[in-house]
């Protein structure tokens, strides 16, 4: 495993080209989503796509958490050694949820397989609590496979700022340029400038290879970040007041989202207008919930947001897009939409066989919530 792992490290460029190419072409095989065929034989092709589908993920996110948590390396889900990994688990259930769909649908039919896709969520947003637990009630990002660590960007940023006004070679020069730009002929002004360049110049020259040796080990190893206790949810709430706890319901709803779907969808059949209502009424309040207490408060620091978090709550809304794509919408309003624009593209050369494939994929993927579910 030991000799897998260096190998992968060090050919991460290959093996990241080869796994795009792979799953490219998995989209691209004849008659995925195709209903030529039915019966037994259409659901045991589907059912072996779903398989290689799920397995090429499953290598793609073993490989990526190999490359992240490599020594000295700038992890971006922040992965620590000694703690559950809580993001691979989510990524690792994401890879298999597809198969667990299509290997429900081929041997239990089609009402028995929500009570499976059920399961799958009921698992994702335990594991969401937990990382947003752990994580100290941050908001989650990419639903929990990317870690929050908004520390380390602060820190950063006040590391900066803290050279930037530190006094130095810099900051004196600064000071002799506007004390110089007062006085221009002034004999003093004049004398440390040319001193203040003396000192520059004779610094780069007269330090000694072992201690820039020294320094640049210094700036390549990273600073040991303190070890902060995880504060408990009566903590959290009592510190943050209010906007805290309207803060945390908008993420748990953003989290319980997809579960509340499913079981809907399992009580009331996907072609009925309750849960597509329902899970759209989830989305839009828990988003506003978030964007009024970030807007109201985001003069406090525990409400401001980093860029990261900015980012995911534009994702989070373009993920609306998928509420198009999901019955009943999908078969009452998108579905002719699709239909139209393939009929009218049909006569252009190369275009028309284009858009053909594209909407076959777009329709043969709607009919998986897996593909469509946006968790």
């Amino acid at each position: 495993m030991e000799a897998y792992k260096r190998w992968v490290r060090m050919n991460k460029d290959y093996v990241h080209s080869l796994e795009s190419l792979t799953s490219g072409l998995t989209w691209l095989l004849p008659e995925r989503f195709s209903d030529s065929e039915i019966g037994p034989e259409a659901g045991f092709v589907e059912f072996c796509f779903a398989a290689v589908t799920s397995i090429l993920g499953i290598i793609t996110t073993i490989n990526e958490h190999i490359v992240e948590t490599a020594p000295s390396h700038t992890q971006s889900r922040h992965v620590e050694p000694s703690s559950f990994p809580f993001s691979l688990c989510i990524t690792l259930l994401k890879d298999l949820e597809t198969l667990v769909e299509v290997a429900a649908q081929q041997f239990y039919g089609e009402e028995q397989k929500w009570s499976f896709m059920a399961i799958t969520e009921a698992i994702k947003v335990l594991l969401r609590l937990a990382i947003l637990q752990k994580s100290g009630y941050k908001m989650l990002l990419r639903g929990g496979e990317t870690i929050n660590d908004q520390s380390e960007s602060d820190d950063l940023d006040s590391q900066r700022n803290a050279l930037s006004s530190k006094p130095g070679p810099q900051g004196v020069s600064s000071i002799l340029k506007n004390h110089q730009g007062q006085t221009p002929w002034n004999l003093e002004g004049r004398a440390l400038s040319a001193l203040n360049r003396f000192g520059e110049n004779g610094r780069t020259v007269s330090e000694p290879t072992w201690l820039r040796r020294v320094q640049h080990q210094q700036e390549v190893m990273e600073p040991s970040m303190p070890v902060t206790e995880t504060p408990s949810l009566s903590t959290f709430l009592s510190e943050k007041g209010m906007p805290g706890g309207l803060f945390l319901t908008g993420e748990v709803m953003y989290i319980l989202r997809p579960l509340i779907y499913v079981l809907l969808v399992r009580k009331y059949g996907a072609r009925s207008w309750f849960p597509w209502l329902t899970s759209l009424g989830v989305d839009l309040v828990g988003s506003g919930v978030i964007s009024f207490v970030t807007t109201l408060w985001h003069n406090s620091i525990d409400f401001r947001l980093s860029n990261n978090e900015k980012n995911e709550l534009k994702r989070r809304k373009l993920l609306w897009a998928l509420y198009l794509m999901r019955d009943p919408f999908f078969t009452k309003h998108t579905r002719q939409r699709l239909d139209g624009a393939q009929k009218l593209l049909e006569p252009i050369p190369i275009v028309g066989l284009l858009s053909e494939k594209v909407i076959e994929l777009l329709v043969g993927a709607q009919t998986r919530y897996t593909y469509m579910s946006g968790s």
